[in-house]
């Protein structure tokens, strides 16, 4: 174990890391019942359209964050309360996304980390457009799968995995 894996605040992964502590410039509100959760990040990039988010969320988590590019659209939900305790069911830490949820009052009862633009009432398309599993960009930072997601109250900060 390494002194990483103990610390999970942002504000001393950040003291302990340094510039090699990648630090969101993104504001994000909290919206889960847990507003400190960290994990392995699994990725979807995706516009308008919460086909692929529902797959990942579908399947096992194993403590993970799911990153979701949504292009910061504030023009649709891309994650309401089934897809949030679809999440739960399968053991996903959090999800993190770079656009809107809905059915907020319902997800801050839940155990999971949920991050946000903000909330939007119209609920996403369902084509199953986009992409798992890639590198995105969001709040000035990479963001891979495979690396490691701290969020809390301050912020988030990804660290590479060694």
């Amino acid at each position: 174990m390494t002194q990483t894996d103990e610390i999970t605040a942002t504000a001393d992964l950040c003291d302990l890391h340094g510039v090699d502590a990648r630090v969101c410039e993104q504001t994000f509100r909290d919206f889960g019942g847990r507003t400190a959760f960290h994990g392995r990040v699994a990725t979807v990039k995706c516009f308008e359209d919460n086909g692929k988010v529902r797959e990942m969320l579908a399947s096992p988590g194993q403590g993970r964050v799911l990153v979701v590019d949504a292009g910061g659209s504030r023009r649709c939900g891309m994650l309401g309360d089934q897809l949030a305790q679809l999440a739960v069911d399968n053991d996903w830490a959090g999800v993190v996304m770079y656009g809107c949820i809905r059915d907020a009052a319902a997800i801050a009862g839940m155990p999971l980390g949920l991050k946000a633009l903000g909330t939007h009432p119209r609920k996403s398309e369902k084509r199953g457009g986009g992409e798992t599993e890639v590198a995105l960009r969001i709040g000035g930072i990479d963001v891979r799968p495979g690396d490691r997601l701290y969020a809390d109250a301050d912020g988030i900060v990804l660290l590479d995995v060694a």
